[in-house]
């Protein structure tokens, strides 16, 4: 065989070898890494999104004033909803799933649960869009827990039983004998009644809180449940009046009966300590299993529109300026108010608790 021969086959031989190895080949071409950093942000998008599209909600605010909202959140962004109604035993039960968070979002009646919360490490921290509306003072210092909206401690009486004039205009007025028998109040568990009891104690101290808890329960005529009991019981004459939130004054008068009545905002005289002043807020559960949904709902929560469905259905004051208050509701700037930052009563929320319970008032009926 000549050599241009054997040069012609060497050559045919090789071609066909190559031929063979790159159709036979399956393996896919090897992606380039991305550079550090690159895309981490475009990826935990796409791991949240692989969430169950729920929402799980703790809420110790009435049923009533809530499933509106959460139904209005579900219909905008299609995320469901699982609410629990658990009242005041809300914080008990996000306490006691500490490392094993069940719920992403608390909604509470009382801002001093929300910090209590906070303090213990159970809530965690936030930058939502549009939390620059909610004013520093009525916010967690690293936004896990904002308010939303406010409510005064005031005095709602029967017309057709006592007059404006002849009505109690301090809370420590709660005390006269002459008052025995007609007025009522809640437990003592209520948020709104440990807000208020914190409020005494850094005006008076404990010792002073103490005995105005034990007159002021034997004075009432009765200890009922909630605020709703009592604005009912007030409209329909079976007290003078009742300690409430001012909400409870706007929604009595809504009624089609037993609405004659009037309110006081007391302690507004010089050198009196002002109107207790709490608010109701939402909170960010830590570790909470459905991440992307709860920082969903604080973003979504934000938005004008739905800070003021939170606070009218309750007919309480929005926290926001910018959104008017419910028709015929004071703002909280129209009235002399008591000057304890509310974020402080989360640090004396449990204290507070363990002493109305000393002083006699039980916490539950």
């Amino acid at each position: 065989m000549n050599k241009a021969l054997k040069v012609l086959l060497f050559s045919l031989l090789a071609l066909s070898l190559f031929v063979v190895a790159a159709c036979g080949s399956t393996e896919e071409p090897a992606e380039e890494a991305p550079a550090e950093g690159e895309n981490t942000e475009e990826a935990a998008d796409e791991a949240a999104l692989e969430e169950t599209g729920e929402l799980v909600v703790y809420s110790s605010r009435n049923e009533n004033f809530v499933n509106a909202l959460l139904e209005k959140f579900s219909a905008d962004t299609g995320i469901e909803v699982k609410p629990l109604h658990a009242g005041d035993n809300a914080v008990s039960r996000i306490k006691g799933e500490a490392g094993n968070a069940q719920a992403d979002i608390f909604i509470s009646n009382d801002v001093g649960a929300l910090e209590n919360l906070r303090l213990e490490g159970l809530l965690e921290g936030s930058d939502p869009e549009g939390i620059e509306s909610i004013d520093e003072k009525y916010r967690a210092e690293d936004n896990s827990w904002f308010a939303l909206s406010a409510r005064t401690r005031v005095l709602m009486y029967n017309k057709d039983l006592i007059t404006e004039e002849e009505m109690p205009k301090s809370i420590e007025d709660l005390t006269d004998p002459k008052w025995q028998g007609e007025f009522a109040i809640t437990r003592g568990g209520n948020g709104s009644m440990i807000g208020h009891v914190s409020a005494l104690r850094n005006e008076w101290g404990d010792d002073k809180t103490i005995e105005w808890i034990e007159e002021v329960k034997d004075n009432a005529g009765s200890v009922l449940e909630g605020h709703g009991d009592i604005r009912r019981a007030v409209g329909a004459g079976e007290f003078k009046f009742g300690l409430v939130n001012n909400y409870y004054y706007h929604q009595q008068l809504q009624e089609p009966t037993d609405n004659n009545v009037g309110v006081i905002y007391p302690d507004q005289e010089e050198g009196e300590m002002g109107a207790v002043v709490n608010a109701a807020g939402v909170g960010l559960v830590k570790d909470a299993p459905n991440a992307h949904s709860a920082k969903v709902f604080l973003d979504w929560i934000l938005e004008e529109e739905n800070q003021r469905e939170f606070s009218y259905e309750s007919l309480e004051v929005p926290i926001n300026p910018e959104i008017e208050a419910v028709e015929g509701a004071e703002s909280i700037s129209d009235y002399k108010t008591h000057d304890m930052p509310l974020s402080e009563l989360g640090e004396v929320w449990e204290d507070t608790r363990e002493l109305i319970e000393r002083a006699g008032l039980d916490l539950d009926l």
